[in-house]
C-alpha cells in the first residue's frame, strides 16, 4: 500500500479524548478543528508554565538526493519508539506546503507506517495557518501599494521597496512581475516579485515568536521599503501591524495530531531549510518540552543547512539546547553521493558507498565538532540493502564513534526504530553535551557567513561584489551586526552547485543578494543560483492527486 492508502485505513481517536488521556494538562483548553485534529488555546499555553524537563532530540540528514531518506519518517517512527518504550515523547513537525504537494518533493507527514495523521488533511489546507500568512503578507503588499496611491505621505521611493508578494505554489512565472499597470487608478507602475509563502519573513515571525505580543511587535518592526532619504519605512509606520496580527491571532496557535499509533504530535509553522529558517515554531517546541521527557523534533534538509540554521537562529531565539542529533542515512543515498547511476542504487556497490561516506562524515563533523553536540546515524533500511553494505558503513563510521542503528518503522512503525529509541536514550543518558553555535552575536555579519561557509560547507572563502559588501557593512553600521545570518542556498550539496555531489572542499561560497528581515531579526543571505520561488517539474504531483467517487483523496503520495 502507498502511504495514503495506509493513512486512510488507520484507526484515528478523537483528538480531544487522545490528548486528555496522554497529557491533562492540554486537555482543558483545546480548540477542535473536526474529530481530529485541534489547536492549543492561549489559556493552555499560561496553564503550562515556564519549566522545562524534556529532553531536545534533533532529527536531521545527509545532504538530500533524488532517492531520498525519509528524515519526516524517522521523527514519527522514533517517537512511536519512545514512547513504546515507556518514555513520555512529544513529536514537533512542520507544516507542509502546498507548492510541494503539487510540484514534485512531496508531503511532510512522514510515510509508510510512521506517518501524522490525518495525512491528507495535513498536506492540504490543515487548519489555514499558511492561508492567514499569505493573506497578512499580502495585506500588507496592498496596504503598502494602497498608501502610495493615496498620496505616499511616508515618501517611498518607489526603486526601495522591498515588500514583495507570496503565494503558497510553485509558479515560476510569478519570479518578476510588474504591477501597477492599466492607468491612474490602479497605482504607480513598479517592478515586485512573488516567493513562496515558506520563504515569507511573516512565516518566520510566526515561527519565531513566543506570544501574541511579541508576534504584533515584530510584524511592526518589519522592513518594507525606503524613503526617497534612504531611510527605512516600517510596517509600524503604515499603522497596519494591528491587522496583521489580527489575521494570525489563530494560526499562531500550535496544531495537535497522531501518529497512526495515536501518539501526539504538534505540527506548526513550514518554512523551507534552504531559503529560510527550516523549524516548526518556538511555542511548539517549547510546549513540547514543558509536557513530555522527550521532544523529538526537525529542521529541514541536512546538518548544513536544517541544523545550523536550528543551532545558530532556533536555539538562540528560543533558548533551546538539543540533547542529541540523529543523522539519518540510506545507502541509496551515500551511493548516489559517491557517483553511482540513479537507476543503479538499488544494486550491491562497495566502491559508490565508499566514494559516498565522506559526504555522511561531513554532516558528523559538523553535528560533534561544530554543534558540540552526539550524534547517531538512523540507517533507514531497504529491501536491496546486503549485510556487506551495513557491515562496511558500520565499520567505515566506527572511528567517529558515532553508532549506526538500522531502522525499519517504515515497514513496521515503531517495532522498526525500537534499537534507535534505545539507543538515543542510552547517549543522553551517558553523554554530556558541549553544545555551542557556529558564530558568536558580536561577530560581524561576514565573519558569520565566513564561519558558516568555511566551518560547515568546507568552503574555501566568500566573495560578493562590492555593492553586496558594502550592503551588508551598512546594515552593520545601522546597529543590525548582532542579527544571526539565514544562508539561502541549494539543499543537494554542500557547494552552491547542486550536481557537485559528496563532500566538496575549497569552493567558493557566492552571495548573490542579501535581505534584512528586521521583524524576524536576521539577515537573509542568497547564494548561488536558490530561487526563493521554486517551478514545477515535466510531471508534477498534481497530475495524479484526485479524488474517488466517495470523495476520498487519492493519490497524494
Amino acid at each position: 500500500m502507498n502511504d495514503i492508502e495506509i493513512a486512510l485505513g488507520a484507526k484515528l481517536r478523537k483528538i480531544t479524548d487522545l490528548v486528555k488521556e496522554k497529557f491533562p494538562i492540554l486537555g482543558e483548553h483545546l480548540e477542535p478543528y473536526g474529530q481530529y485534529k485541534a489547536k492549543l488555546s492561549f489559556k493552555s499555553l499560561k496553564n503550562i508554565g515556564n519549566s522545562r524537563n524534556g529532553k531536545l532530540i534533533l532529527v536531521s540528514a545527509m545532504s538530500p538526493t533524488p532517492a531520498g531518506e525519509g528524515k519526516t519518517t524517522t521523527v514519527v517512527g522514533l517517537g512511536d519508539a519512545l514512547n513504546k518504550i515507556g518514555k513520555k515523547t512529544i513529536m514537533c513537525l512542520r507544516e507542509p506546503s502546498l507548492g510541494p504537494c503539487f510540484g514534485m518533493k512531496g508531503g511532510a507527514t512522514g510515510g509508510g507506517y510512521s506517518q501524522v495523521v490525518p495525512m491528507e488533511d495535513i498536506n492540504l489546507h490543515f487548519t489555514g495557518d499558511f492561508h492567514a500568512v499569505s493573506l497578512a503578507h499580502n495585506l500588507l503588499s496592498a496596504l503598502l501599494d494602497n498608501h502610495i496611491h493615496q498620496g505616499n505621505q511616508l515618501n517611498f521611493d518607489l526603486r526601495r521597496i522591498i515588500w514583495n508578494r507570496v503565494v503558497d505554489l510553485n509558479d515560476r512565472a510569478l519570479r518578476k512581475i510588474t504591477v501597477g499597470l492599466g492607468g491612474v487608478s490602479n497605482g504607480y507602475p513598479r517592478e515586485d516579485r512573488f516567493e513562496i509563502v515558506v520563504a515569507s519573513e511573516i512565516m518566520a515571525i510566526l515561527c519565531l515568536s513566543k506570544s501574541l505580543e511579541e508576534l504584533k511587535n515584530r510584524l511592526g518592526e518589519i522592513t518594507v521599503g525606503y524613503s526617497r532619504q534612504k531611510k527605512p519605512i516600517q510596517a509600524k509606520d503604515l499603522n497596519v501591524h494591528g491587522a496583521l496580527a489580527v489575521i494570525l491571532k489563530d494560526a499562531i496557535k500550535p496544531n495537535l495530531v497522531q501518529t497512526l499509533e495515536n501518539n501526539i504530535a504538534l505540527i506548526h509553522g513550514g518554512p523551507f531549510a534552504n531559503i529560510a529558517h527550516g523549524c516548526n515554531s518556538v511555542i511548539a517546541t517549547s510546549v513540547g518540552l514543558k509536557i513530555a521527557d522527550y521532544v523529538v523534533t526537525e529542521a529541514g534538509f541536512g546538518a548544513d543547512l536544517g541544523a545550523e540554521k536550528f543551532v545558530d537562529i532556533k536555539c538562540r531565539k528560543g533558548d533551546f539546547s538539543p540533547a542529541l542529533v540523529v543523522i539519518v542515512a540510506t545507502l541509496r543515498a551515500i551511493k548516489y553521493h559517491g557517483g553511482a547511476n540513479k537507476d543503479a542504487l538499488s544494486k550491491k556497490d562497495l566502491e559508490h558507498l565508499e566514494k559516498g561516506i565522506p559526504n555522511l562524515e561531513r554532516h558528523l563533523n559538523n553535528v560533534r565538532n561544530h554543534f558540540g553536540l552526539p550524534c547517531v546515524v538512523a540507517l533507514n533500511q531497504f529491501n536491496s540493502d546486503t549485510d556487506e553494505e551495513i557491515l562496511f558503513l558500520k565499520s567505515k563510521i566506527g572511528h567517529h564513534g558515532v553508532p549506526v542503528v538500522v531502522c525499519n518503522h517504515w515497514s513496521q512503525g515503531s517495532q522498526g526504530a525500537l534499537d534507535l529509541a534505545r539507543t538515543a536514550v542510552n547517549i543522553i543518558d551517558s553523554t554530556q553535551t558541549n553544545f555551542k553555535f557556529v558564530y558568536q552575536e558580536n561577530d560581524s555579519l561576514w565573519k558569520k557567513i565566513t564561519k558558516v561557509a568555511t566551518k560547515i560547507y568546507g568552503a574555501s572563502e566568500v566573495v560578493a561584489d562590492t555593492k553586496i559588501r558594502s550592503k551588508i557593512q551598512q546594515y552593520e553600521d545601522q546597529g543590525f551586526g548582532h542579527y544571526p545570518v539565514c544562508i539561502a542556498k541549494t539543499q543537494y550539496s554542500f557547494s552552491t552547485d547542486p550536481l557537485l555531489k559528496g563532500a566538496p572542499s575549497g569552493h567558493v561560497l557566492p552571495i548573490k543578494d542579501v535581505r534584512l528581515n528586521t521583524g524576524a531579526e536576521f539577515l537573509v543571505v542568497i547564494c548561488g543560483d536558490v530561487l526563493t520561488m521554486p517551478g514545477l517539474p515535466n510531471t508534477p504531483n498534481a497530475h495524479q492527486i484526485d479524488l474517488d467517487q466517495e470523495g476520498q483523496v487519492r493519490g497524494l503520495f
